[in-house]
């Protein structure tokens, strides 16, 4: 029998989570500069405007995004992070699609996100779930490092 892939909100500040952020800052890390990599730490993940989704597979924690919602109707999509050993099972697909549910039911009607040229499998994932290049926007405007989508919501 396979295991599924499930994702939900949760809290940021547990072990296993904070594992997979730090495996998300030395991959990030690893690819660019550190003034290019835009990574909420654990505080900005706790605001009150953002949530947290993990994916679990069997119990264990093997990704997650984050949903950080704006004043205007916007969010933007953070800290998406699949590990290594579990990139195949659709957990960034399954994290995705939770992010998207949760923004649409929250009244979000556009969702922007930033990434890596680097990041090809990412950017794949974002084409092929609708979303469209724009330009930089924020902090990211200047940044050669970072490549810049967004999605509008039904």
């Amino acid at each position: 029998m396979t295991a599924t892939v499930a994702a939900a909100i949760e809290a940021p500040r547990q072990p296993d989570v904070l594992d997979l952020l730090q495996q998300s800052d030395e991959f990030t890390l690893a690819l660019y500069p550190p003034e290019s990599c835009h990574l909420l730490d654990v505080a900005e993940l706790e605001a009150n405007d953002v949530e947290v989704f993990v994916a679990r597979r069997d119990g264990v924690a093997i990704g997650t995004a984050a949903l950080v919602e704006r004043a205007d109707g916007t969010a933007e999509l953070k800290r998406m992070f699949v590990t290594a050993a579990a990139r195949g099972l659709g957990a960034g697909s399954i994290l995705l699609r939770s992010v998207e549910d949760r923004a649409t039911a929250r009244g979000i009607r556009l969702l922007q996100l930033e990434t890596g040229p680097k990041q090809l499998a990412a950017i794949t994932l974002y084409e092929r779930s609708g979303y469209r290049l724009i330009p930089n926007f924020g902090e990211y405007v200047n940044d050669p490092f970072s490549v810049c989508y967004e999605k509008t919501l039904a």
